[in-house]
């Protein structure tokens, strides 16, 4: 790359405009568009021909589909992982630069101050710390394969220094070798993203200083359709057994995330075996955090997707067994209220004593800048962190986090172990020692069993609430952990399926605290109902289920909500009833109505929260009050001032404003396609120009956050989260294999044509196929690559 080359990729890299590069450098927009496909198609690694590595002791195949998804076929595990890290380099190098350096505090180094407060989490919470911990204590089997994997992206990251990722030369920097530790840490930031959520406490905490405790607090703090249960009453025994002491599995440690999964036994499948779909719900993005892989060797033969830098498969199927996985969302973390000694600062209550707190001092090196020095406070409770918070759910009082992933944990051999189970039984018992996150899987194997496992360690409470505790108050301390045996379990459910959306685990007379915080019950209830109205299914009927874009809320409210909109003598609230009267509850492209309640109901629940709250806490309370919000439209009155049809018609007035402007008058053409599109943004994309160039999506999309076919949205109503990842499993598949669908692509390579190759499937809601057969694996193949020993 020459002088020129890099200038201007720094410069765009910084946030200049392409028009000034332009200017300065004598460019016209097409020569500058013909430069940049240049730049990013040149740097697309080939995949095919043959390559040597000395970390090899055998041949390693990796034969790449149509989409670009590698089938790596290898004959020793060593060389299988090896395989794994090398197409994953291949494909998504700077990506696994960018997720070590979120994990271990080492962001801003290269992005500069906009990575500061995602370093500071990672120190306050100490994930590259417990990372090391964990590493020393994983099995060495897990240890080699963590080893192995490591070697295959350092291979293919030292082949490619000369030609790295356009990202590395946009910022200007150069990828350091990875190590196992990166990986463990990679997986530790993970396991934060899904459990720690500090606001999901804050905010009740927040509610319950304004509203006081009563009927009031209890219904701003109650869910939708929080009767849906997982497991239903009668399936688990009433009694406790066995309460596992924290210490003895985690030592002494200093919501829309979700997801879909269900499974159905062979009566209930068209072709005689279980069937098993899942989707994963998480931040869209032009890469995803998903990788699909087709693994065989001697001891593992799987198909799925892992998470990246990470190596197993989180979901997916081998010959004998399939399973999918869901968020259960049971409290693994506290906040706790501290009481610090105003004599001995650094000194805070626990019982009748002071205890002294660590302080750790850190030091973040920031591009561009002079580097921030950070003191974290650790009590007995765990570290400070109010700065955490968003600023504001903060207050005058410390508050700090107890959080279960600080411990010991090794999923990651609970995953290297699920993908060679033969059946749901032997699945279950690989997930033995799953630590964190909490999960919900379930599973079908080829002897016609399925099954539901929650995992994850819950910390057992004498007292269970959503806001903070006394920190000084030994009643609210952890006792113990729920038991693996005791986690809610079906095993071949009377009722031919199972099913989970990050709804209720377990009815409220589980024997156990669940300690729950969970998402609306309405997935839940769709799939339960989709499951019941039919017979028997398809893998085709598995993909429609997927695009389900009915609204259970809209269902539930409209036929109070219409009859109070009729009342009105507003032209403009009659018409927008009139329509909402015609619409059947469907989120789909094409509809009106979609468009009018979506709007209305973020503007109804916003005009709630503002009765009781005000400032900026308002955005954050009404996001949290929707089951409060749905109760209301079915009543007279709000509880409050004004009067609730007031309110309703206000805030629908308010939504009818939005409308026109973003719109135009013609409440016909108000589709909610034209509003709610996929947002596939790049992780550069605040930067400039950069955006446009590496972003994807802009297409119209169905459904919303609370519909099967998820896709929630951000402020602008653009769709920002959602089901990033889709795939189904028939076990009668012969020979076996997976059906699956990215929202994204297979690569992370801006000049690829696998960046964002699989969104027009995925909007059409069709899979491709993965077969767990090498020999239908080489034939597919669109490119192959040989490693050799050398």
């Amino acid at each position: 790359m020459n002088k020129t080359d890099k200038d201007l990729l720094l410069r765009l890299g910084a946030g200049d405009s392409i028009k000034a590069i332009c200017e300065d450098a004598g460019l016209t927009r097409a020569e500058f568009d013909q430069w940049w496909t240049a730049q990013t198609t040149s740097r697309v690694p080939s995949m095919e021909g043959t390559r040597t590595a000395s970390d090899l002791s055998g041949k390693v195949e990796i034969a790449r589909d149509e989409w670009g998804v590698p089938h790596i076929l290898a004959e020793t595990d060593d060389d299988l992982f090896f395989g794994y890290g090398y197409a994953t380099a291949q494909d998504r190098l700077w990506q696994l630069d960018y997720y070590r350096r979120k994990a271990r505090g080492r962001l801003s180094e290269v992005i500069g101050p906009s990575g500061i407060e995602i370093d500071t989490v990672s120190h306050t919470i100490g994930l590259e710390c417990t990372a090391q911990e964990n590493l020393a204590r994983f099995p060495e089997k897990t240890k080699r394969r963590l080893q192995a994997y490591t070697d295959g992206i350092n291979a293919f990251m030292e082949e490619s220094r000369s030609n790295l990722p356009i990202e590395f030369d946009l910022l200007g920097y150069e990828p350091h070798e990875w190590t196992p530790l990166d990986s463990v840490a990679t997986w530790q930031e993970f396991r934060w993203y899904l459990t720690g959520r500090l606001p999901i406490i804050a905010i009740p905490d927040l509610a319950k200083r304004t509203l006081g405790e009563g009927a009031l607090l209890d219904d701003f703090i109650t869910g939708e359709a929080e009767d849906e249960s997982i497991v239903p009453k009668g399936s688990y025994s009433p009694s406790r057994t066995g309460e596992v002491p924290v210490g003895e599995v985690v030592g002494d440690p200093d919501e829309g995330i979700g997801s879909n999964n269900w499974v159905v036994s062979g009566s209930k499948s068209t072709s005689g075996a279980p069937m098993v779909a899942s989707d994963p719900h998480i931040a869209f993005g032009a890469v995803s955090c998903w990788y699909e892989v087709h693994l065989s060797g001697p001891d593992i033969n799987v198909a799925g997707a892992g998470y990246v830098g990470v190596p197993g498969v989180v979901f997916g199927r081998n010959e004998t067994l399939a399973w999918g996985v869901t968020n259960n969302i049971c409290s693994q973390r506290d906040i706790y209220r501290e009481q610090e000694d105003p004599d001995r600062p650094g000194h805070f209550r626990f019982d009748d004593e002071w205890r002294p707190a660590k302080n750790e001092t850190v030091e973040i090196a920031v591009k561009g800048e002079d580097a921030r020095t950070i003191t974290i406070t650790r009590t007995h409770n765990g570290p400070i962190v109010d700065e955490l918070l968003p600023e504001p759910l903060r207050t005058t009082d410390k508050v700090s986090a107890r959080w279960l992933g600080t411990g010991f944990g090794d999923e990651i051999t609970c995953m290297l172990d699920l993908a060679a189970a033969g059946n749901c039984d032997e699945a279950k018992e690989a997930l033995r020692d799953w630590i964190v996150p909490t999960w919900s899987y379930v599973f079908g194997d080829v002897e016609g069993h399925i099954g539901y496992q929650a995992v994850g360690r819950i910390p057992i409470r004498e007292q269970w609430n959503r806001e903070y505790r006394p920190g000084w108050d030994p009643a609210h301390q952890w006792r113990g952990l729920i038991p693996y045996d005791a986690l809610p379990a079906l095993s071949d459910p009377a009722e031919g399926y199972a099913r989970s959306a990050n709804n209720r685990t377990a009815p409220e007379d589980y024997p156990y605290p669940l300690s729950g915080t969970w998402s609306s019950g309405h997935r839940a209830l769709r799939i339960r109902q989709m499951l019941e109205e039919q017979e028997q299914f398809s893998r085709e009927d598995f993909a429609r289920m997927q695009t389900d874009t009915l609204s259970m809320r809209a269902v539930e409210v409209l036929p109070s909500l219409v009859e109070t909109l009729k009342r009105s003598s507003d032209p403009r609230v009659l018409e927008a009833a009139g329509f909402l009267d015609e619409w059947n509850g469907r989120m789909d492209v094409d509809e009106v109505g979609a468009s009018i309640f979506e709007l209305f109901f973020a503007e109804f629940t916003t005009a709630v929260a503002a009765e009781r709250f005000s400032g900026d806490v308002v955005p954050l309370v009404a996001g949290a009050i929707s089951g409060y919000a749905v109760r209301l439209l079915g009543n007279d009155e709000t509880g409050g001032s004004p009067p609730r049809n007031e309110t309703v018609v206000t805030s629908m007035l308010r939504a009818i404003d939005i409308l026109t402007e973003r719109l135009g008058p013609e409440m016909a053409e108000w589709r909610w396609g034209r509003i709610h599109k996929i947002a596939l943004n790049h992780l550069l994309s605040d930067r400039g120009d950069l955006s446009d160039l590496l972003k994807r999506g802009g297409q119209p999309v169905g459904g919303n956050g609370i519909t099967v076919s998820n896709t929630g949205f951000d402020p602008n109503y653009l769709a920002s989260i959602g089901a990033n990842w889709r795939h189904n499993a028939d076990l009668a598949d012969d020979p076996p294999g997976l059906w699956a669908v990215d929202a994204t692509g297979q690569s992370g390579h801006p000049g690829s044509l696998h960046y964002g190759d699989q969104l027009t499937e995925w909007l059409a809601g069709r899979h491709h196929y993965l077969p767990l057969d090498n020999e239908r694996a080489r034939a597919q193949a669109a490119h192959t690559l040989t490693l050799s020993p050398g």
